[in-house]
């Protein structure tokens, strides 16, 4: 554990296996605000799944970002877009409700996709973040200011800390924020799922392990970070 908050305070990766009861997934994180294009690079090239930005909870509310599942359950939207009736997230194997929120591009950005954009739009995000949360600034005026600099839909899907953290949901989200505030660092952080070669299982847990071994990476299982912060190791799934 110190291994790896002392990597993250760098800038550097870490490696981090959520459990087998959830998605049986190892994921390479970075502090968000360190992103550059290797950053987006190695998450391409080294994992293979969707790259996202996790985010803290005081983070979502200090921008106002809702959940999306929330979105598209909302009598109006379904009345206007009929279609979300039949959508309705309510078959996860693993978990009460997705984490998702609005997916964003920096206005500066081309398409979004390419490692420059999506580099810029991940560190701008986080420095924006740490400026709000640093000077108190919520509400109207944040949300002003993400206006700004930032469009959506974007290229970055941003996933959201549920209400209690950890303790009410042990997620790759809550375990990525998790280890950030244990480093320190702003709860922005940016991975990517790792999958096997062929993209049709997640990578198991023990090439996972092995990988990140190889390439002098730090690996941590969600209870590590959960017994690090202190949390009761059995939370509700909601």
């Amino acid at each position: 554990m110190q291994r790896a908050v002392d990597a993250f305070k760098q800038g550097q990766p870490v490696c981090l296996f959520d459990s087998e009861k959830r998605e049986g997934e190892t994921d390479l994180l970075f502090p968000a605000a360190t992103a550059q294009p290797a950053t987006m690079r190695q998450l391409r090239q080294d994992c293979g799944g969707l790259l996202f930005l996790a985010i803290g909870d005081e983070v979502g509310e200090c921008f106002g970002l809702p959940f999306l599942q929330d979105l598209h359950t909302t009598r109006d939207a379904v009345d206007r877009n009929p279609v979300l009736n039949h959508l309705i997230t309510n078959d996860l194997r693993y978990d009460a409700r997705s984490a998702f929120t609005l997916s964003l591009n920096h206005r500066e950005t081309y398409t979004g996709i390419t490692d420059h954009d999506r580099a810029l739009t991940t560190r701008r995000f986080a420095e924006l973040a740490t400026t709000c949360l640093a000077d108190g600034i919520t509400g109207e005026p944040a949300m002003k200011r993400l206006g700004e600099e930032f469009r959506t839909p974007g290229h970055i899907p941003v996933c959201r800390e549920a209400k209690g953290g950890l303790r009410t949901r042990q997620g790759h989200t809550e375990l990525a924020v998790g280890l950030a505030r244990l480093s320190g660092t702003t709860p922005v952080v940016i991975g990517a799922e790792m999958l096997q070669p062929d993209g049709d299982h997640a990578l198991s847990v023990a090439d996972a392990r092995a990988w990140a071994e190889v390439n002098n990476i730090p690996f941590l299982e969600g209870a590590d970070v959960v017994a690090a912060l202190g949390v009761d190791p059995s939370p509700s799934s909601s």
